[in-house]
């Protein structure tokens, strides 16, 4: 009679308690292994710093231009309207009909002009007037709700204007104080053209945050407008604003129907699409070169695991004789590689994080440390360093770094499940 089978050894599940607590001593630092823990110390720092800067530098790149957009579009016709063949003396008219369009907001019929102003004993600058209307003037919410002094009650019944905040600043003037404006479209004399000049009170200050404005506009009333550059009983156009300004192209064609005469419009897409083109390729090209930084990190981990397999070559030897598998080893130092990748994946997603979410005071102080201006307006447009973290974003640069991480530890990881116990153990 046959004896009873023998039991079969029992198989331990992947990525067991065992596998763990091996590669945990294996993280753990010790004077022999000094090397390899200098070098996984140095590719958990590159990880951390390249995850925190890829979400930090897309972060205030989406912030930008999310900001640009809002105060751009904010002030500025999402769709023009400008006449052909003929003045635009029925603005009235076409404005009340274009408001009907589905999609529309409202329209601002307008005149604009270059002029140079100037304050009391200050030297002259470069300056855009808008004449609009009162009614339309408060529709804009960049402006009507951030008056900084004065305001904009009676706009249309005196003469008075309204200007940006960096502008009173340039021409050191406060709210009633008088600004000189010249404007070369003057009066026709004998002798020519003559510029025009004339002073009007300030009546209001405003500051809408994107500082190329509010060192430039000048906003007057309509009637006013059309008097000093010589336009009287006609706008020079109708800014349109939408519900949807991604949406503008579709609305081009009932826009020039519902004109009811000759006319042409450019959308705000047209105006700005080489900046915002300009602004996408930097942000890609950001994108590429700080993943870089994520990819050396990740080579650091090879490194480090080929210098660990080498070293752990007897211990790997005598696990084998023990009965670990040719997986089982492979594990270990997967395991090992990759929590050095997560780690730092996490890390930086939180420095990252915790960075983008107090960015202002942080530049702040480092301006205030340095003696300088971090992200200075005059050259940057905004007051202040936006930035918008987007979900999608972050959950794409985490998969990235844990990625290569996993990616990097997989060729050092089967080397070692590949060494040959007795070429190991012969020399020991």
């Amino acid at each position: 009679m046959a004896g009873p089978a023998s039991a079969a050894p029992a198989r331990r599940r992947p990525f067991s308690r065992f596998e763990w607590m091996i590669a945990g001593r294996y993280l753990k630092a010790r004077r022999r292994d000094a090397g390899v823990s200098v070098i996984a110390g140095f590719s958990f720092i590159g990880i951390m710093l390249g995850v925190a800067a890829l979400i930090i530098v897309m972060s205030v790149m989406n912030g930008f231009r999310a900001e640009l957009l809002t105060r751009i579009l904010g002030v500025n016709g999402h769709v023009i309207l400008m006449p052909i063949d003929r003045p635009l003396d029925d603005f009235d008219a076409v404005a009340q009909r274009i408001d009907g369009v589905n999609g529309v907001a409202f329209t601002m019929p307008l005149v604009q002009g270059q002029v140079l102003a100037s304050g009391e004993g200050s030297a002259g600058t470069g300056a855009l007037v808008k004449g609009v209307r009162e009614a339309d003037l408060r529709k804009l919410a960049p402006i009507a709700d951030n008056i900084r002094s004065g305001s904009l009650d009676d706009f249309d019944a005196g003469e008075g204007v309204a200007i940006g905040s960096r502008l009173a600043s340039a021409l050191g003037l406060v709210e009633g104080d008088l600004i000189t404006l010249v404007s070369p479209e003057g009066d026709v004399t004998p002798f020519g053209n003559t510029p025009r000049v004339k002073a009007y009170p300030v009546t209001a200050i405003f500051e809408i945050g994107l500082s190329e404005y509010d060192a430039a506009y000048v906003y007057m009333p309509l009637g006013e407008a059309q008097l000093f550059f010589n336009s009287e009983g006609r706008a020079q156009q109708v800014e349109i604003f939408v519900d949807n300004p991604d949406a503008v192209v579709s609305l081009q064609g009932p826009i020039e129907q519902a004109a009811g005469r000759p006319a042409y419009t450019v959308t705000w897409q047209q105006q700005n699409e080489s900046f915002f083109s300009a602004l996408q390729v930097e942000r890609n090209v950001m994108f590429i070169i700080l993943t870089l930084i994520v990819l050396v990190a990740a080579l650091n981990i090879i490194s480090g695991l080929f210098m660990l397999v080498k070293d752990k070559g007897s211990a790997i030897a005598i696990l084998r004789t023990m009965g670990a598998t040719r997986g089982a080893i492979m594990r270990i130092f997967l395991i090992t590689g990759a929590s050095i990748g997560v780690a730092g994946t996490l890390a930086g997603l939180i420095l990252g994080v915790v960075f983008c979410l107090n960015i202002e005071n942080l530049r702040q102080f480092f301006s205030w440390i340095s003696g300088t201006t971090i992200f200075n307006p005059e050259f940057y447009f905004l007051s202040r360093l936006p930035a918008q973290v987007e979900v999608g974003e972050v959950i794409t640069v985490v998969a990235m770094a844990v990625g290569m991480s996993f990616v990097a530890t997989l060729l050092p990881s089967w080397q070692a499940s590949r060494l040959d116990p007795v070429e190991a153990l012969r020399y020991e």
